[in-house]
């Protein structure tokens, strides 16, 4: 006797609906854009002496992280072959099968057209067309051309990454400000160190996939001075927020402090390879820009009820 119950079929349905989401997801890469998120909500906060409003701030968010994520899923699809190669990679979503290419192009071209409707109607046109602009830097320039063209890849590419506290600051201000521009220099600046420390390790499989990173082109002792290089120019931009009053105390220690770890691993870094140092590299990397523009976002606060008393007192 055939049952009527459909929970019987729902379970394994259920599993596989998930599953699919989990893919879809994965096309993203949201930790990746949980960073870009976080940079931009900064950038929102520091743009303003109060609170951004929340329409903006919402809406702005929104409409960055689907943007984010379409350029994510963009880039996975141009990828795909080099994914397919690359112990890092071959597990994404498109080397193993578990989407085809007209499902991850659909779901990119949706979730950029949805991005940019919000920011368009719902923000300003400035933030939608700077965020259209990363969107292109990113997703084709340079993941078609730059990646694979010059051994400078992520540090032209880097602008584009670059962008989400100036999308932040456009979509509660209208306008982008010197501070703005100064906080899009500081992750440029950091994106170099960052990537290259994960180049070095993972140079054998950039050389396979014909990915020109500078470890594959100009060798590790190059690319490990040029890691300190662009450390030490970091700890210089970095501190540039307190100089601007941008920021005031509080994060100017916290920022040495910080600068001073990235440099003791680019250093040791330097000195004598080994892959466990590039990881330890790479990982405290994340860790530092995170740290930092939370910083960041703490000591504008409290720079400015600072600076609100002592108009009330004085």
């Amino acid at each position: 006797m055939k049952s009527s119950s459909p929970d019987v079929a729902m379970p394994g349905s259920r599993s596989r609906r998930a599953a699919l989401a989990r893919e879809y997801l994965e096309l993203t890469k949201p930790k990746v854009v949980a960073l870009i998120v976080f940079t931009a909500l900064v950038g929102m906060f520091l743009a303003v002496p109060g609170l951004p409003p929340l329409d903006k701030l919402v809406f702005g968010l929104l409409g960055i992280a689907l943007a984010s994520g379409s350029a994510a899923a963009i880039n996975h699809l141009i990828d795909q072959k080099a994914d397919a190669v690359m112990a890092r990679t071959r597990g994404r979503p498109l080397p193993t099968g578990q989407l085809r290419t007209t499902q991850a192009a659909t779901f990119a071209l949706l979730l950029g057209l949805f991005g940019m409707v919000i920011l368009v109607t719902t923000v300003n046109v400035l933030t939608a067309v700077l965020t259209f602009v990363s969107l292109i830097g990113y997703a084709i320039v340079y993941t078609m051309w730059l990646k694979r063209a010059t051994p400078q890849n992520i540090v032209i590419g880097g602008a584009a990454g670059a962008a989400p506290p100036v999308l932040g600051w456009a979509a509660v201000t209208g306008d982008v400000t010197g501070n703005a521009l100064l906080l899009f220099l500081i992750i440029f600046v950091w994106t170099p160190p960052h990537f290259w420390a994960l180049a070095l390790y993972r140079e054998k499989e950039y050389g396979r996939a014909g990915i020109p990173m500078l470890p594959v082109t100009h060798g590790g002792p190059f690319t490990r001075l040029h890691i300190l290089l662009y450390t030490i120019l970091l700890s210089a931009i970095t501190i540039m927020p307190y100089a601007t009053r941008l920021s005031g105390g509080l994060y100017l220690v916290g920022v040495l402090m910080l600068n001073a770890v990235f440099l003791t691993h680019a250093w040791r870094l330097y000195r004598q390879y080994s892959d466990a140092q590039a990881r330890k590299t790479f990982i405290y990397s994340i860790q530092y820009l995170t740290a930092l523009f939370a910083l960041l976002l703490v000591d504008h606060y409290r720079f400015a009820y600072a600076e609100t008393l002592q108009s009330v007192f004085y």
